[in-house]
C-alpha cells in the first residue's frame, strides 16, 4: 500500500512538473551584457559581418568610456560635461540565435546609449536613435541567420561637443536585453496601468494591452490579466475572449479589475502588485508579460497642495541627475540605491529625474523604496542650450 501510494505520488509530481513545463511562456528576455568587443575610434568597415575585431577589447557592459579618459580643460565637452573625452566609439557581439527559433520573434532592446547610436546586424543597419536617454528597440528577425554566428555592431557618435549642461558619459551605458517572442505576444512596453478609483475599502484597476499579431493569419486571442499582491497571491482577475487580431497588425484592449482593501502604495509603505497578463491562442499559452503596480490615489490642489491618498504631504525633492559621481554614468543598481538610500536618510521623498528619462533601475527603485517620481522627457526642444545638443533633431 505504501509502495502504490509512493508511486501515486511520484507520479503526480510528474504531471505537475509536466504540466508546469508546458505552461512556461515562450517569452524569453535576457541580458545581452557580456562579451562585448569595443574600439574607441571610428572605424566605419566595422559594421561587416566578416570584420576582424580580435584585437579590440573585451568587456561587459554597461560602459562608459569617458570616465575611463584624461580630464583637460582641452575637451570639448567642457567643465559641464566633466572635462572628460567624447569621441566616436564601436562595439560588436557575436551571438549564435537557436536553429530551432522558427516563426518566432527577436527583438534588441538598449536602455539607453549616448549618444547617435546606429545599429547593425549582419551589416544591416537598423536604424539611428540620436537621443542618448531613451530606450529604443529594434526586430531582428529578417536578418538573422538562426543557428549561425550573428553580429551586432553598434556605432555611437559623442564627438560633437558640447551636447549636454552636465555629465552625459559616453556609449553603451545602461544595459541591453534581447528578448525572444512567439509571433503573437503582448507588444513591447505593452501594458498601461492606472487607478482611478482608490479608497481604504476598493480599488479599481484600468488596464490598456496592446498585443500584436506578427503572423500572416489572424487569430482569436484570449487575454487574462490576474493582479497579484506582495505576497503572489492572486486578488483580481479578468478575462477577455475572443479578441481578434487581424494579420500583421496591432490591437489594444482594455480591462477592468476591482480590488478589495487594497495595500496602498505611500511614502512610508511602498507596496506594489504585479499584473500578470496571459495570451492564449487556441487554449495554449504563447505569451506572459509583468508589471509592476502601486494602487494609490494622487491630486494636486490649489488651496491644500498635493494629496497622496487624499493624504496632505509635502515634497521634498531634488533634481537628481544620471550620473554616479567618479563611477561615471554607467548604470550600476546598487550605486543607484545607495544614492537613494542617503537622499531618503535626509529627509527626501521626491526625485526629479534632471532632466530626461533615467534608467529604468532609477524608477523601480523609486517603486520600491517609496519616492515620488517627476520623470521628465526633454532638457531642451526646438531651442538649443549648447552647441551640438537635442534641439537640432527634435522636429525630426
Amino acid at each position: 500500500m505504501r509502495i502504490t501510494r509512493f508511486l501515486t505520488l511520484c507520479l503526480a509530481v510528474l504531471i505537475l512538473t509536466a504540466c508546469a513545463t508546458r505552461e512556461e511562456s515562450p517569452r524569453q528576455r535576457v541580458s545581452f551584457n557580456e562579451d562585448w568587443h569595443f574600439h574607441l575610434g571610428d572605424t566605419p568597415e566595422a559594421s561587416a559581418l566578416g570584420f576582424d575585431d580580435a584585437e579590440w577589447r573585451t568587456l561587459t557592459l554597461p560602459h562608459d568610456w569617458a570616465i575611463e579618459g584624461e580630464f583637460s580643460k582641452d575637451h570639448p565637452s567642457g567643465c559641464g560635461g566633466g572635462a572628460l573625452p567624447g569621441g566616436i566609439g564601436w562595439y560588436r557581439k557575436v551571438f549564435t540565435p537557436d536553429a530551432s527559433l522558427g516563426d518566432k520573434r527577436m527583438w534588441i532592446e538598449f536602455d539607453g546609449v549616448y549618444m547617435n547610436s546606429e545599429v547593425f546586424i549582419n551589416g544591416h543597419s537598423l536604424g539611428v536613435r540620436p537621443f542618448g536617454y531613451v530606450s529604443f528597440c529594434y526586430d531582428l528577425t529578417p536578418y538573422l541567420k538562426p543557428g549561425e554566428a550573428n553580429v551586432l555592431a553598434v556605432r555611437v557618435d559623442n564627438s560633437e561637443q558640447p551636447n549636454s549642461r552636465w555629465y552625459s558619459g559616453c556609449g553603451i551605458y545602461r544595459n541591453v536585453w534581447l528578448t525572444t517572442v512567439s509571433p503573437v505576444h503582448v507588444d513591447q512596453w505593452g501594458t498601461f496601468v492606472v487607478t482611478p478609483e482608490v479608497s481604504s475599502r476598493e480599488a479599481t484597476v484600468s488596464v490598456l494591452t496592446r498585443l500584436k499579431n506578427d503572423s500572416p493569419e489572424p487569430v482569436q486571442l484570449e487575454l487574462v490579466s490576474r493582479l497579484c499582491d506582495a505576497d503572489g497571491e492572486v486578488v483580481a482577475t479578468v478575462t477577455t475572449y475572443p479578441v481578434e487580431a487581424n494579420a500583421d497588425s496591432t490591437v489594444e484592449v482594455n480591462q477592468t479589475l476591482q480590488v478589495e482593501n487594497p495595500n496602498r502604495w505611500s511614502l512610508e509603505n511602498p507596496s506594489l502588485y504585479t499584473l500578470k497578463t496571459e495570451v492564449r491562442v487556441d487554449r495554449q499559452l504563447v505569451d506572459t508579460y509583468e508589471t509592476k503596480v502601486g494602487i494609490r490615489s494622487f491630486r494636486f490642489d490649489a488651496h491644500e497642495g498635493f494629496l497622496l491618498n487624499n493624504r496632505h504631504v509635502k515634497i521634498k525633492g531634488v533634481c537628481q541627475h544620471h550620473d554616479l559621481g567618479c563611477l561615471g554614468a554607467a548604470v550600476n543598481t546598487r550605486a543607484i540605491e545607495r544614492q537613494l538610500e542617503i537622499l531618503k536618510a535626509m529627509g527626501c521623498n521626491g526625485i526629479r529625474c534632471s532632466h530626461n528619462p533615467p534608467a529604468p533601475e532609477l524608477l523601480d527603485l523609486c517603486d520600491r523604496m517609496g519616492f515620488i517620481v517627476m520623470d521628465e522627457t526633454f532638457d531642451m526642444w526646438r531651442k538649443k542650450k549648447t552647441a551640438h545638443d537635442y534641439a537640432r533633431y527634435f522636429n525630426e
